[in-house]
């Protein structure tokens, strides 16, 4: 038995390194300004994805994205580490999406995939933090979902065995095929880049990438495991009223930057009279407590 597996990827400002421009007017995230990474739970994703081919030889990998040509950046990071093929879905049409358009393009794209057994994804995404892409692309699909996951447990008889990690504690789950399985950070950490495939895979680039220069252009014709495709909202058949902003009901009201900024100092002497003291005092003054 072998699957057909996608793994939802995206390219995320890194939130420790926020400054005052990280926000634009309309409320949009101003991404040329944050240094971009993998969204750290898209890994913990990415590494059960690549456990389940281990387990079923014949299984293949294929990453998703949506973001500006750039993210095929992460696409390559996922064929170093184990994944077979990878698409960026960019589109101007689909800049500015919230979580209800951002769902619809890529359900779009799956549903241009076609043949796919399991969706796997991080649980959410730190530049929104809102854990809904996941299931509102399995409500748009119409297939089961399994969200918190902490391991995939096996796949047999078309069905897929999860552990869960949820508030009261660890429960374990079968869901038939196909489905949508969203990744917590507790699940194991993607391995590291694999020196074969770096090699093999450190020219593999997308369309707009090497848009220009016909020399990288013709090599990686000659080489098709080295394209990274690039679709577009005509390549999924999208209704543009339901992409970016126009398909996005979220609107951000008002941005505020807030910086917090030491009033004064204190020093205390290291003992545990004056330790005392302090945390009596903070307490009634209800910083703390």
């Amino acid at each position: 038995m072998s699957l057909n597996i996608v793994v939802l990827a995206k390219q995320v400002p890194d939130t420790r390194n926020v400054g005052k421009d990280a926000m634009k007017a309309d409320g949009t995230i101003n991404r040329a300004v944050l240094p971009a990474i993998f969204n750290p739970e898209d890994l913990n994703a990415l590494e059960q994805a690549l456990k389940i081919k281990e387990l079923l030889p014949g299984s293949k990998v294929t990453l998703l994205t949506m973001g500006p040509p750039r993210a095929a950046e992460i696409i390559r990071e996922g064929l170093f580490r184990g994944a077979d093929d990878g698409i960026v879905l960019s589109d101007r049409a689909f800049a500015g999406a919230d979580t209800l358009a951002t769902s619809y393009a890529l359900s779009a794209a799956i549903r241009k995939i076609g043949n796919y057994d399991i969706i796997i994804g991080g649980r959410q995404a730190i530049d929104g933090d809102t854990a809904q892409v996941g299931p509102q692309i399995a409500e748009k699909l119409g297939i089961p979902q399994v969200t918190y996951a902490e391991d995939i447990l096996g796949v047999e008889d078309g069905k897929v065995t999860v552990k869960r990690r949820i508030e009261a504690g660890v429960e374990t789950v079968r869901c038939s095929l196909p489905c949508v399985v969203t990744v917590n950070g507790s699940a194991d950490p993607c391995r590291p880049r694999n020196a074969r495939n770096l090699q093999k895979y450190k020219y593999a680039a997308a369309e707009t990438e090497v848009a220009g220069d016909e020399a990288k252009k013709a090599f990686i014709e000659s080489r098709p495991y080295l394209k990274i495709h690039e679709w577009n909202a005509n390549t999924v058949d999208a209704d543009l009223s339901q992409c970016g902003l126009a398909g996005s009901p979220t609107k951000v009201k008002n941005i505020e930057n807030v910086v917090f900024t030491a009033k004064e100092a204190r020093n205390i002497e290291n003992n545990d009279a004056e330790l005392e003291e302090l945390i009596k005092e903070l307490i009634v003054n209800h910083t703390i407590g």
